[in-house]
């Protein structure tokens, strides 16, 4: 994954220029193309794909909007930021460490969830989070999973020099668990679940206990966002109408979490289960208020300090604060001259006053 990052980082600042001057990478345009990986919080784009609601609303603006599933979820994120993706499904913190941290200017446009349990540590014939103590751990290294490890750690005096990390795929995981070599893992939903379901696994840590910390988001390059808000608006109406109806128990929403269930491998009370552990915002008013709280920036500047320590914060990144992350008010956490991730309820707020 290093080195992924390493060959990400090279093209994508060759790719990012400021706002102001037109690239190849943003114009105007009418074909679209997002990309998104399994997990609760993300299967509605598959759905948004295949039930035409996309398109409906893609119509409704004149352009094309496609909706591509990539069953590895870093490489999602590198594609994307190799510009092969107008927008991607990522978290907070791996927005900042590869797309921002590479230079591509990117904005969270669609704030969808945060993680409330959905992300956790699960030990195999063990118990309690400090017999992690001197076990093999596996996880995709650098992504959320690697700083919730690091989080649930400091709760009980340990720290990552007392377990050996090895880097594992999402795709790989639930195999890699059935292994007798692996004792502990750190994965995210519907993964997490399966793997709890085994009878020697027991989950001992999850994002329940650091809450709005791990974020759940569809972001988008800020250029291409700029030179063609239709883009935008399009995937945030087909967002919300879907939400909508996700949130009850009417037939279109049992309809909707059904075909969701199936596609993550899992059945309608597995995938209600999972989104139980799921902070999801249903309406944008919530997304909004969500993005525009005070304590953003915090948690923000948690994730920059620890991409940091891991030496991830872009290459050659002299502190926490190379990378400047932008928030609703206007203010600034890092630097001002190197702004590359921005939290901007603009759309979001289009939504909640139907004025899509």
């Amino acid at each position: 994954m290093l080195k992924s990052l390493a060959k990400v980082s090279l093209l994508a600042a060759a790719l990012s220029l400021p706002l102001s001057i037109p690239s190849v990478q943003a114009a105007e345009k009418t074909d679209f193309k997002v990309c998104w990986s399994i997990y609760v919080g993300w299967m509605p784009w598959g759905y948004l794909q295949d039930s035409g609601i996309m398109k409906k609303w893609a119509d409704k603006y004149d352009i094309d909007v496609e909706i591509v599933q990539i069953n590895d979820y870093v490489e999602s994120i590198n594609q994307y930021t190799a510009g092969e993706y107008d927008g991607c499904s990522m978290t907070n913190m791996d927005a900042l460490s590869i797309p921002a941290g590479g230079g591509v200017d990117t904005t969270a446009l669609i704030v969808g969830d945060y993680s409330n349990g959905n992300d956790g540590i699960l030990l195999k014939d063990k118990t309690e989070l400090a017999e992690i103590k001197g076990q093999t751990v596996n996880l995709v290294e650098l992504s959320v999973s690697h700083y919730l490890l690091a989080r649930a750690l400091d709760t009980v005096g340990l720290s990552e020099k007392d377990l050996t990390v090895v880097n594992t795929s999402d795709a790989d995981m639930i195999a890699a668990y059935a292994t007798p070599d692996v004792t502990s893992v750190v994965t995210w939903n519907p993964l997490l679940s399966e793997i709890e379901a085994q009878p020697n696994a027991t989950k001992v840590f999850d994002s329940a206990g650091i809450p709005g910390e791990i974020i759940d988001v569809m972001m988008v390059n800020t250029e291409t966002l700029a030179d063609n808000p239709d883009f935008g608006k399009a995937l945030v109406g087909a967002w919300y109408e879907l939400m909508a109806a996700m949130a009850t128990d009417s037939e279109a929403g049992i309809a909707a979490r059904t075909a969701m269930a199936e596609a993550s491998g899992t059945d309608l009370a597995g995938y209600d289960a999972q989104l139980a552990t799921t902070k999801m915002f249903y309406t944008p008013a919530d997304a909004v208020e969500f993005s525009s709280a005070e304590e953003l920036p915090a948690t923000m500047k948690f994730v920059a300090e620890f991409l940091y320590d891991k030496g991830i914060l872009g290459e050659g990144a002299p502190s926490p604060e190379f990378v400047g992350v932008s928030f609703a008010d206007g203010s600034v956490y890092g630097d001002k001259a190197n702004v590359k991730l921005r939290f901007d309820p603009t759309y979001m707020q289009m939504a909640a006053d139907g004025a899509l």
